[in-house]
Protein backbone atom coordinates (compact mmCIF):
# COMPACT_ATOMS: atom_id res chain seq x y z
CA UNK A 1 0.00 0.00 0.00
CA UNK A 2 1.46 3.14 -0.83
CA UNK A 3 1.75 6.14 1.98
CA UNK A 4 -0.22 8.86 0.69
CA UNK A 5 0.85 12.21 -1.15
CA UNK A 6 -0.64 14.66 1.35
CA UNK A 7 -2.01 14.22 5.13
CA UNK A 8 -4.30 16.09 7.52
CA UNK A 9 -2.81 19.52 9.01
CA UNK A 10 -1.64 18.75 13.03
CA UNK A 11 -4.46 19.25 15.45
CA UNK A 12 -7.52 18.27 12.70
CA UNK A 13 -9.44 15.29 12.19
CA UNK A 14 -11.36 14.14 8.95
CA UNK A 15 -14.77 12.97 10.40
CA UNK A 16 -15.25 9.65 8.87
CA UNK A 17 -18.49 8.26 8.25
CA UNK A 18 -19.18 6.02 11.36
CA UNK A 19 -18.39 8.97 13.56
CA UNK A 20 -20.73 11.30 11.31
CA UNK A 21 -23.19 8.87 12.65
CA UNK A 22 -22.68 9.88 15.61
CA UNK A 23 -23.07 13.88 14.77
CA UNK A 24 -26.02 13.55 13.86
CA UNK A 25 -27.58 11.89 16.64
CA UNK A 26 -26.06 14.31 18.68
CA UNK A 27 -27.61 17.22 16.57
CA UNK A 28 -30.77 15.53 16.34
CA UNK A 29 -30.74 15.44 20.46
CA UNK A 30 -29.81 18.73 20.59
CA UNK A 31 -32.52 20.03 17.99
CA UNK A 32 -34.88 17.99 20.00
CA UNK A 33 -34.45 19.28 23.18
CA UNK A 34 -33.89 23.26 21.47
CA UNK A 35 -37.48 22.79 20.33
CA UNK A 36 -38.95 21.37 23.57
CA UNK A 37 -37.51 24.51 25.38
CA UNK A 38 -38.62 26.97 22.76
CA UNK A 39 -34.61 28.35 21.13
CA UNK A 40 -34.44 29.23 17.71
CA UNK A 41 -31.55 28.06 15.27
CA UNK A 42 -29.13 30.94 14.99
CA UNK A 43 -25.77 30.81 12.85
CA UNK A 44 -22.52 33.41 12.47
CA UNK A 45 -20.01 33.42 10.66
CA UNK A 46 -16.84 31.31 10.91
CA UNK A 47 -14.70 34.59 10.49
CA UNK A 48 -15.22 37.86 12.56
CA UNK A 49 -13.46 40.39 13.43
CA UNK A 50 -10.48 39.96 15.82
CA UNK A 51 -11.30 42.92 18.33
CA UNK A 52 -14.45 40.89 18.83
CA UNK A 53 -13.13 38.21 20.59
CA UNK A 54 -10.21 40.39 22.29
CA UNK A 55 -12.53 42.50 23.73
CA UNK A 56 -15.26 39.88 24.74
CA UNK A 57 -13.21 37.04 25.40
CA UNK A 58 -10.41 38.55 26.78
CA UNK A 59 -6.99 39.99 25.45
CA UNK A 60 -5.06 38.46 27.82
CA UNK A 61 -6.69 35.09 27.60
CA UNK A 62 -4.83 31.98 26.80
CA UNK A 63 -8.09 31.64 23.97
CA UNK A 64 -6.63 35.27 22.46
CA UNK A 65 -2.82 35.61 23.16
CA UNK A 66 -1.84 31.61 21.76
CA UNK A 67 -4.83 30.39 20.52
CA UNK A 68 -6.54 32.81 17.71
CA UNK A 69 -6.37 31.91 14.17
CA UNK A 70 -5.87 34.94 11.93
CA UNK A 71 -6.95 35.38 8.68
CA UNK A 72 -5.44 37.32 5.86
CA UNK A 73 -6.65 37.53 2.72
CA UNK A 74 -4.16 38.13 0.15
CA UNK A 75 -5.44 41.14 -1.09
CA UNK A 76 -6.85 42.49 2.26
CA UNK A 77 -8.81 46.26 2.57
CA UNK A 78 -7.96 48.14 5.50
CA UNK A 79 -10.98 46.71 7.42
CA UNK A 80 -10.49 43.19 6.17
CA UNK A 81 -6.64 43.01 7.49
CA UNK A 82 -8.15 42.11 11.43
CA UNK A 83 -10.23 38.98 11.09
CA UNK A 84 -9.95 35.81 13.00
CA UNK A 85 -11.56 32.60 12.94
CA UNK A 86 -14.18 32.26 15.58
CA UNK A 87 -12.66 30.10 18.53
CA UNK A 88 -15.93 29.72 20.27
CA UNK A 89 -19.69 30.60 19.59
CA UNK A 90 -20.95 33.31 22.27
CA UNK A 91 -18.86 36.72 20.99
CA UNK A 92 -20.42 36.04 17.65
CA UNK A 93 -24.20 35.44 18.85
CA UNK A 94 -24.19 38.03 21.52
CA UNK A 95 -22.55 40.60 18.43
CA UNK A 96 -25.08 39.54 15.83
CA UNK A 97 -27.80 40.23 19.05
CA UNK A 98 -26.85 43.79 18.72
CA UNK A 99 -25.72 44.32 15.00
CA UNK A 100 -29.51 42.90 14.46
CA UNK A 101 -31.63 45.00 17.11
CA UNK A 102 -32.54 41.34 18.53
CA UNK A 103 -33.22 43.45 22.04
CA UNK A 104 -36.65 44.34 20.50
CA UNK A 105 -38.06 40.96 20.23
CA UNK A 106 -39.81 39.39 23.62
CA UNK A 107 -37.16 39.19 26.16
CA UNK A 108 -35.04 36.72 26.65
CA UNK A 109 -34.21 35.84 23.37
CA UNK A 110 -33.52 31.86 23.37
CA UNK A 111 -30.76 30.56 20.72
CA UNK A 112 -29.01 27.92 20.01
CA UNK A 113 -26.01 27.02 17.33
CA UNK A 114 -24.00 23.72 16.04
CA UNK A 115 -20.85 24.94 14.34
CA UNK A 116 -16.80 24.73 14.18
CA UNK A 117 -14.87 26.76 16.34
CA UNK A 118 -11.23 26.90 16.08
CA UNK A 119 -8.46 27.04 18.52
CA UNK A 120 -4.11 26.68 17.90
CA UNK A 121 -4.40 24.40 21.09
CA UNK A 122 -2.61 21.22 21.66
CA UNK A 123 -3.98 18.68 20.76
CA UNK A 124 -5.74 16.53 22.89
CA UNK A 125 -7.76 13.38 23.39
CA UNK A 126 -11.12 14.21 21.79
CA UNK A 127 -10.00 17.82 21.52
CA UNK A 128 -8.66 19.08 17.73
CA UNK A 129 -7.81 22.37 16.40
CA UNK A 130 -11.29 22.39 14.35
CA UNK A 131 -13.81 20.59 16.52
CA UNK A 132 -17.30 21.18 16.80
CA UNK A 133 -19.70 22.73 19.42
CA UNK A 134 -23.28 23.08 20.26
CA UNK A 135 -24.11 25.82 22.33
CA UNK A 136 -27.15 27.46 23.95
CA UNK A 137 -27.45 31.39 24.95
CA UNK A 138 -30.21 33.30 26.64
CA UNK A 139 -30.14 36.67 26.52
CA UNK A 140 -31.93 39.41 27.90
CA UNK A 141 -32.96 38.36 31.56
CA UNK A 142 -31.13 37.63 35.43
CA UNK A 143 -32.14 35.28 37.21
CA UNK A 144 -30.87 32.46 38.31
CA UNK A 145 -33.80 30.02 37.22
CA UNK A 146 -32.46 30.56 34.10
CA UNK A 147 -29.49 29.19 34.66
CA UNK A 148 -31.17 26.08 36.23
CA UNK A 149 -32.93 25.78 33.14
CA UNK A 150 -29.87 26.13 31.19
CA UNK A 151 -28.09 23.30 32.98
CA UNK A 152 -31.67 21.11 33.14
CA UNK A 153 -31.94 21.38 29.41
CA UNK A 154 -27.73 20.32 28.95
CA UNK A 155 -28.24 16.98 31.33
CA UNK A 156 -31.30 16.02 29.39
CA UNK A 157 -28.79 16.34 26.09
CA UNK A 158 -26.23 14.02 28.06
CA UNK A 159 -28.77 11.86 29.36
CA UNK A 160 -30.16 11.08 25.82
CA UNK A 161 -27.13 10.47 24.19
CA UNK A 162 -26.55 7.71 27.71
CA UNK A 163 -23.30 9.79 28.80
CA UNK A 164 -24.91 11.62 31.85
CA UNK A 165 -23.69 8.89 34.65
CA UNK A 166 -20.14 9.33 33.14
CA UNK A 167 -20.40 12.99 34.33
CA UNK A 168 -19.90 14.90 37.44
CA UNK A 169 -21.61 18.85 37.21
CA UNK A 170 -19.43 21.44 38.87
CA UNK A 171 -20.85 24.82 40.00
CA UNK A 172 -19.62 28.05 41.70
CA UNK A 173 -20.33 31.86 41.20
CA UNK A 174 -17.32 34.18 40.56
CA UNK A 175 -19.16 37.23 41.54
CA UNK A 176 -19.12 40.86 39.68
CA UNK A 177 -16.56 42.03 37.59
CA UNK A 178 -15.43 44.41 40.53
CA UNK A 179 -15.00 41.95 43.38
CA UNK A 180 -12.49 39.78 40.72
CA UNK A 181 -10.75 43.36 40.38
CA UNK A 182 -10.11 43.27 44.06
CA UNK A 183 -9.42 39.85 44.20
CA UNK A 184 -6.72 39.93 41.55
CA UNK A 185 -5.00 42.67 43.58
CA UNK A 186 -4.90 40.60 46.93
CA UNK A 187 -3.30 37.53 44.55
CA UNK A 188 -1.05 39.84 42.67
CA UNK A 189 0.09 40.80 46.46
CA UNK A 190 0.31 37.60 47.63
CA UNK A 191 2.47 36.41 44.95
CA UNK A 192 5.29 39.28 45.66
CA UNK A 193 8.66 37.45 46.58
CA UNK A 194 6.96 33.76 44.77
CA UNK A 195 6.79 34.67 41.21
CA UNK A 196 9.78 32.05 40.96
CA UNK A 197 8.46 29.26 42.53
CA UNK A 198 5.52 29.10 39.68
CA UNK A 199 5.88 27.43 36.54
CA UNK A 200 6.85 29.64 33.71
CA UNK A 201 3.23 29.00 32.38
CA UNK A 202 1.70 30.79 35.45
CA UNK A 203 4.33 33.36 35.70
CA UNK A 204 2.83 34.73 32.57
CA UNK A 205 -0.32 34.39 34.03
CA UNK A 206 0.64 36.17 37.00
CA UNK A 207 1.24 39.30 34.99
CA UNK A 208 -1.79 38.92 32.39
CA UNK A 209 -4.67 37.22 34.02
CA UNK A 210 -4.09 36.03 37.64
CA UNK A 211 -7.90 34.24 38.00
CA UNK A 212 -6.58 31.83 35.58
CA UNK A 213 -3.73 30.21 38.66
CA UNK A 214 -7.30 28.92 40.23
CA UNK A 215 -7.55 26.23 37.93
CA UNK A 216 -4.11 25.63 36.88
CA UNK A 217 -3.13 21.96 36.01
CA UNK A 218 0.75 23.02 37.61
CA UNK A 219 1.21 21.24 41.06
CA UNK A 220 3.50 23.18 42.07
CA UNK A 221 1.17 26.43 41.47
CA UNK A 222 -1.97 24.45 43.54
CA UNK A 223 0.83 24.15 46.52
CA UNK A 224 1.40 27.84 46.58
CA UNK A 225 -2.03 28.31 46.25
CA UNK A 226 -3.48 26.73 49.22
CA UNK A 227 -2.13 29.66 51.46
CA UNK A 228 -3.25 31.87 49.01
CA UNK A 229 -6.50 34.83 49.23
CA UNK A 230 -10.50 32.45 48.32
CA UNK A 231 -11.90 34.50 45.72
CA UNK A 232 -14.89 33.45 47.55
CA UNK A 233 -13.72 35.72 50.33
CA UNK A 234 -14.27 38.72 48.01
CA UNK A 235 -17.70 37.83 46.10
CA UNK A 236 -20.36 40.33 47.52
CA UNK A 237 -23.35 38.69 49.40
CA UNK A 238 -25.39 39.18 46.74
CA UNK A 239 -23.42 36.99 44.69
CA UNK A 240 -23.66 34.55 47.25
CA UNK A 241 -27.27 34.98 48.14
CA UNK A 242 -27.38 33.91 43.93
CA UNK A 243 -25.43 30.73 43.95
CA UNK A 244 -27.29 29.56 47.02
CA UNK A 245 -30.60 30.01 44.74
CA UNK A 246 -28.99 28.61 42.08
CA UNK A 247 -28.24 25.65 43.86
CA UNK A 248 -31.80 25.15 45.26
CA UNK A 249 -33.00 24.99 42.07
CA UNK A 250 -30.86 22.29 41.36
CA UNK A 251 -31.64 20.66 44.11
CA UNK A 252 -35.60 20.90 42.73
CA UNK A 253 -34.76 19.69 39.73
CA UNK A 254 -32.82 16.39 41.34
CA UNK A 255 -29.50 17.33 39.54
CA UNK A 256 -26.26 16.02 41.59
CA UNK A 257 -23.68 18.58 41.74
CA UNK A 258 -20.21 19.73 43.30
CA UNK A 259 -20.09 23.45 44.83
CA UNK A 260 -16.33 23.81 43.46
CA UNK A 261 -14.36 27.08 44.98
CA UNK A 262 -12.05 26.80 42.19
CA UNK A 263 -13.66 26.84 39.23
CA UNK A 264 -13.26 29.60 37.20
CA UNK A 265 -13.01 29.39 33.70
CA UNK A 266 -10.77 30.29 31.26
CA UNK A 267 -12.99 33.45 29.49
CA UNK A 268 -13.13 36.63 30.61
CA UNK A 269 -16.53 37.36 29.90
CA UNK A 270 -17.66 35.02 32.52
CA UNK A 271 -19.64 37.00 35.95
CA UNK A 272 -21.71 35.24 38.89
CA UNK A 273 -22.38 31.46 37.63
CA UNK A 274 -19.69 29.07 36.02
CA UNK A 275 -20.64 25.75 35.53
CA UNK A 276 -18.70 22.31 34.00
CA UNK A 277 -19.10 18.57 33.29
CA UNK A 278 -16.60 17.02 33.95
CA UNK A 279 -15.59 12.85 32.90
CA UNK A 280 -16.01 11.42 36.50
CA UNK A 281 -12.61 9.48 36.18
CA UNK A 282 -10.06 11.85 35.14
CA UNK A 283 -11.64 14.99 36.05
CA UNK A 284 -11.19 18.92 34.76
CA UNK A 285 -8.26 17.27 32.30
CA UNK A 286 -11.47 16.41 30.17
CA UNK A 287 -14.39 18.60 30.59
CA UNK A 288 -16.84 18.04 28.32
CA UNK A 289 -19.20 21.14 28.28
CA UNK A 290 -19.66 23.91 30.16
CA UNK A 291 -20.91 27.52 30.77
CA UNK A 292 -21.92 30.50 32.57
CA UNK A 293 -23.03 33.94 33.02
CA UNK A 294 -21.82 37.07 30.88
CA UNK A 295 -23.72 39.98 32.26
CA UNK A 296 -21.55 42.58 30.85
CA UNK A 297 -20.67 40.89 27.51
CA UNK A 298 -23.20 42.70 25.30
CA UNK A 299 -22.07 46.20 26.68
CA UNK A 300 -18.79 45.49 26.01
CA UNK A 301 -19.48 44.95 22.28
CA UNK A 302 -20.90 48.13 22.09
CA UNK A 303 -24.89 47.39 22.99
CA UNK A 304 -26.64 48.44 26.00
CA UNK A 305 -26.08 46.57 29.29
CA UNK A 306 -28.11 43.28 28.91
CA UNK A 307 -27.89 40.17 31.07
CA UNK A 308 -26.64 36.68 29.18
CA UNK A 309 -26.09 33.26 29.39
CA UNK A 310 -25.09 30.32 28.09
CA UNK A 311 -23.05 26.87 27.36
CA UNK A 312 -21.30 25.14 24.92
CA UNK A 313 -20.13 21.52 24.15
CA UNK A 314 -17.40 20.25 22.48
CA UNK A 315 -19.10 17.34 19.95
CA UNK A 316 -15.68 15.33 19.32
CA UNK A 317 -15.81 14.64 22.94
CA UNK A 318 -19.06 14.03 23.46
CA UNK A 319 -18.81 11.00 20.66
CA UNK A 320 -15.31 9.42 22.78
CA UNK A 321 -17.37 9.42 26.01
CA UNK A 322 -20.23 7.78 23.93
CA UNK A 323 -17.85 5.22 22.83
CA UNK A 324 -16.42 4.88 25.45
CA UNK A 325 -20.11 4.14 27.42
CA UNK A 326 -20.69 1.61 24.73
CA UNK A 327 -23.11 3.61 23.27
CA UNK A 328 -24.08 2.36 19.82
CA UNK A 329 -26.62 5.15 17.77
CA UNK A 330 -29.39 4.17 15.07
CA UNK A 331 -27.66 2.95 12.09
CA UNK A 332 -29.95 4.92 9.42
CA UNK A 333 -27.52 3.91 6.66
CA UNK A 334 -28.21 0.16 6.34
CA UNK A 335 -28.87 -0.90 3.07
CA UNK A 336 -32.02 -2.53 2.68
CA UNK A 337 -31.96 -3.67 -0.42
CA UNK A 338 -28.82 -4.43 -3.22
CA UNK A 339 -29.90 -4.98 -7.11
CA UNK A 340 -27.13 -7.28 -8.64
CA UNK A 341 -27.11 -7.47 -12.51
CA UNK A 342 -25.33 -9.13 -15.35
CA UNK A 343 -25.84 -8.16 -18.93
CA UNK A 344 -26.84 -4.00 -21.03
CA UNK A 345 -30.73 -5.59 -21.11
CA UNK A 346 -30.50 -6.63 -17.37
CA UNK A 347 -28.69 -3.52 -16.33
CA UNK A 348 -31.34 -1.00 -18.04
CA UNK A 349 -34.07 -2.40 -15.54
CA UNK A 350 -31.61 -2.19 -13.19
CA UNK A 351 -31.57 1.26 -13.17
CA UNK A 352 -35.59 1.43 -13.20
CA UNK A 353 -35.68 -0.70 -10.52
CA UNK A 354 -33.10 1.00 -8.25
CA UNK A 355 -35.03 4.31 -8.94
CA UNK A 356 -38.49 3.11 -7.95
CA UNK A 357 -37.04 1.71 -5.13
CA UNK A 358 -35.42 4.55 -3.40
CA UNK A 359 -38.45 6.48 -4.33
CA UNK A 360 -40.39 4.34 -1.90
CA UNK A 361 -37.77 5.06 0.61
CA UNK A 362 -35.89 1.93 0.28
CA UNK A 363 -32.01 2.42 1.19
CA UNK A 364 -30.88 0.69 -1.85
CA UNK A 365 -27.67 0.62 -3.79
CA UNK A 366 -26.47 -1.54 -7.10
CA UNK A 367 -23.49 -3.32 -8.72
CA UNK A 368 -23.50 -1.33 -12.67
CA UNK A 369 -19.97 -2.66 -13.59
CA UNK A 370 -19.39 -5.49 -15.21
CA UNK A 371 -18.92 -7.83 -12.64
CA UNK A 372 -19.49 -11.37 -12.14
CA UNK A 373 -23.16 -12.40 -10.20
CA UNK A 374 -20.88 -14.01 -7.78
CA UNK A 375 -18.56 -11.17 -7.23
CA UNK A 376 -21.74 -9.07 -6.88
CA UNK A 377 -23.14 -11.03 -4.37
CA UNK A 378 -20.27 -11.26 -2.03
CA UNK A 379 -20.29 -7.32 -2.78
CA UNK A 380 -24.11 -7.10 -1.44
CA UNK A 381 -22.41 -9.76 1.66
CA UNK A 382 -19.87 -6.67 2.95
CA UNK A 383 -22.83 -4.34 2.69
CA UNK A 384 -24.90 -6.17 4.76
CA UNK A 385 -27.62 -5.77 2.67
CA UNK A 386 -30.99 -7.35 3.91
CA UNK A 387 -32.29 -8.31 0.81
CA UNK A 388 -30.34 -8.93 -2.57
CA UNK A 389 -32.59 -8.60 -6.62
CA UNK A 390 -30.56 -10.57 -9.35
CA UNK A 391 -31.41 -9.90 -12.70
CA UNK A 392 -29.63 -11.97 -15.01
CA UNK A 393 -29.72 -13.09 -18.76
CA UNK A 394 -32.21 -15.44 -18.02
CA UNK A 395 -34.29 -13.23 -16.03
CA UNK A 396 -34.51 -10.76 -18.51
CA UNK A 397 -35.83 -13.15 -21.29
CA UNK A 398 -38.62 -14.86 -18.33
CA UNK A 399 -39.44 -11.10 -17.24
CA UNK A 400 -38.15 -11.93 -13.72
CA UNK A 401 -36.32 -11.02 -11.13
CA UNK A 402 -34.70 -13.38 -7.96
CA UNK A 403 -35.45 -11.93 -4.69
CA UNK A 404 -33.27 -13.36 -2.30
CA UNK A 405 -33.14 -12.95 1.81
CA UNK A 406 -29.13 -12.31 2.47
CA UNK A 407 -29.69 -13.62 5.91
CA UNK A 408 -31.62 -17.04 5.66
CA UNK A 409 -30.08 -17.85 2.33
CA UNK A 410 -33.54 -18.18 0.71
CA UNK A 411 -34.98 -16.95 -2.72
CA UNK A 412 -37.97 -16.87 -4.75
CA UNK A 413 -38.40 -15.55 -8.40
CA UNK A 414 -41.51 -13.26 -8.91
CA UNK A 415 -42.08 -11.31 -12.06
CA UNK A 416 -40.70 -8.50 -13.02
CA UNK A 417 -43.93 -5.89 -12.28
CA UNK A 418 -44.68 -7.35 -9.04
CA UNK A 419 -40.78 -6.98 -7.82
CA UNK A 420 -41.36 -3.94 -6.22
CA UNK A 421 -44.97 -5.15 -4.79
CA UNK A 422 -42.88 -7.78 -3.10
CA UNK A 423 -39.78 -6.03 -1.60
CA UNK A 424 -42.17 -3.49 0.23
CA UNK A 425 -44.40 -6.51 1.68
CA UNK A 426 -41.14 -8.04 2.79
CA UNK A 427 -39.29 -5.04 4.08
CA UNK A 428 -42.48 -4.49 6.06
CA UNK A 429 -45.45 -1.74 4.85
CA UNK A 430 -45.64 1.48 6.52
CA UNK A 431 -42.77 4.10 7.46
CA UNK A 432 -39.80 1.89 5.42
CA UNK A 433 -37.36 5.16 5.92
CA UNK A 434 -37.16 4.12 10.18
CA UNK A 435 -38.16 0.20 9.58
CA UNK A 436 -34.91 -0.33 10.53
CA UNK A 437 -34.81 0.89 13.70
CA UNK A 438 -36.27 -1.54 16.42
CA UNK A 439 -32.99 -2.44 17.23
CA UNK A 440 -32.23 0.94 18.99
CA UNK A 441 -29.37 1.24 22.13
CA UNK A 442 -30.73 4.74 22.53
CA UNK A 443 -34.12 6.50 22.30
CA UNK A 444 -34.97 8.00 18.42
CA UNK A 445 -35.67 11.88 17.84
CA UNK A 446 -38.33 13.02 15.50
CA UNK A 447 -37.15 13.87 12.06
CA UNK A 448 -36.32 17.52 10.74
Amino acid sequence: MSQPLFRTPKGVNDTLPADHQYMTYIKKAVRHRARQAGFKRIDTPIFEYRAIFERGVGEHTDLVEKELYLVAPKTARDEEADLALRPELTAGICRAYIEHGMQQLPQPVQVYAIGPVFRHDRPQKGRFREHYQFDFEIIGLKDPSLDAQLIHLLTKIYDDIRILKNLRLQVNNIGTGENRRTFVEAIKEFFIGKERNLPPIDQGRLQTNPLRLLDSKEEDTQIILKGAPKLSQFVDDASKEYHNTLCSYLDALNIPFSDNPHLVRGLDYYTQTVFEFWDSSTGAQNAVGGGGRYDGLIELLGGHPTPGTGFASGMERVIWQMKEAGVKVPQKDQVDVFVAQLGIEAKKKCLTLIAHLRDKGIHTIGALGEASLKSQMRLADKFEATYALLIGKMEVKRKTIIVRNMKEGKQEEVPDDRALERVIKLLGEGNLDTYTHRDQMVPEFDQD
